[in-house]
């Protein structure tokens, strides 16, 4: 069975910095390109940020500049680095893993609450 398990939302100040952590199943870890998304209370969901097997990143033009993906291989683990955070990034943040080639799939985190207080 596939998971993804995030951790290290929380309540930040504006201006500070937290690290979100998705660890996957092996299985598929190595084979997917890991995601963030968040979502804000009436708001549809948003890409934040991907890395795909290879490395190569890509992140929302919202938080370019203070948001850094990562993801260590050998832990099977994708990481969210937030920095000088805003209130408007206040959401609940979900890990994702796709692949889009054979075999392709789409696998969803359970969430995990990010408030940034003013």
């Amino acid at each position: 069975q596939v998971q993804l398990v995030e951790s290290g939302g929380g309540l930040v100040q504006a201006g500070g910095s937290l690290r979100l952590s998705c660890a996957a199943s092996r299985i598929i870890f190595s084979i997917s390109t890991m995601g963030w998304y968040r979502q804000a209370p009436g708001k549809q969901r948003e890409l934040v940020a991907t890395i795909t097997s290879g490395g190569s990143t890509s992140i929302a033009d919202s938080v370019k500049g203070r948001f850094t993906i990562s993801r260590d291989n050998a832990k099977n683990t994708v990481y969210l680095q937030m920095n000088s955070l805003k209130p408007e990034d206040t959401a609940v943040y979900y890990c994702n893993a796709q692949r889009v080639s054979l075999p392709v799939y789409h696998y969803w985190g359970q969430g995990t609450q990010v408030t940034v207080s003013s």
